[in-house]
């Protein structure tokens, strides 16, 4: 029905506002993961499977607490992190 399409496409144009807001976040991230990946003097120091740990256990919690699915955001920032690796791979520069 018509309503339905209307309201799909008002959902939808939130999704793509929020996206929006993401990528302003991604910027900031990929910033400050530049300025970790300068810190590193060797590449074997991109992967820190402790920090990975970390982070995820945290993610966790946060999800929990906040009510939201934590197999979601693991799945997420699993791939996040994935991501950072090989983009820091491909930016690390021997000094």
């Amino acid at each position: 029905s018509l309503m339905k399409n209307l309201k799909l496409k008002l959902i939808r144009k939130k999704i793509d506002k929020l996206d929006d807001k993401l990528l302003n976040l991604i910027k900031i991230r990929t910033i400050l993961v530049n300025g970790v990946l300068k810190q590193k003097k060797f590449k074997n120091q991109i992967i820190d499977r402790t920090r990975i740990k970390e982070i995820l256990t945290l993610i966790k919690k946060k999800s929990i607490s906040r009510k939201i699915d934590p197999k979601l955001t693991k799945r997420i920032w699993n791939n996040m992190i994935r991501a950072y690796i090989d983009f820091e791979k491909r930016n690390f520069k021997k000094k």
